[in-house]
This record gives structure tokens, sequence and C-alpha cells, in this order.
């Protein structure tokens, strides 16, 4: 699992994240705002306050986090398979 050693809330819902092994860069998180569990960043207050959980992973009040290998990905550029590469055999065989 990735872990999420440092972030910075940016403006309009972005994130810059530095991840353990040196990856770095920026996710918008603003087609999520006001929709399902994200309903409370509508206030963008609230949504300053994020901070990083024990596990690395980016989190809210409310335990409203988001998994840290997602958002890897999404900064990565990377596929699911190419960060859990048993994804590959499992589809063979399914």
């Amino acid at each position: 699992m990735k872990r999420i050693i440092s972030f910075k809330v940016l403006d309009g819902y972005r994130v810059w994240l530095l991840f353990d092994d040196g990856v770095e860069g920026t996710v918008d998180l603003s087609r999520m705002v006001g929709q399902g569990v994200f309903a409370a960043w509508g206030d963008y207050a609230f949504f300053r306050r994020a901070f990083l959980a024990s596990q690395g992973a980016l989190t809210w009040p409310g335990e409203l986090d988001l998994c840290p290998d997602a958002l890897y990905l999404e900064v990565a550029g990377k596929r699911p398979e190419d960060l859990f590469p048993n994804l590959k055999t499992l589809a063979n065989h399914a």
C-alpha cells in the first residue's frame, strides 16, 4: 500500500501529494464535491481541514478518507494492474 507522507491543500479543491516512494503530483477533487459522503466538502473551510491519518490516508473529520492507492494511481498516471501485478493473473482466471 502506498503512503502519503506530505500534502498541501490548494485552491479549487486540488491537493498536492507526496508519496513515500518520492512520487508527487496534484489531484483535482472538485468532481466529488457535494456528492454522497463528500457533501461536507461544499464548505471549503471543511475541505481545508484535511489531515494525514496514521496509515497515510488523506482524511477529513468524521472518518472521511481517500484511499492512498487510488490517489497514487491518479497522480502517477498508472492503472491498478501496474500497482498490483497479481490483478493481471486474476483477470486471466476469471
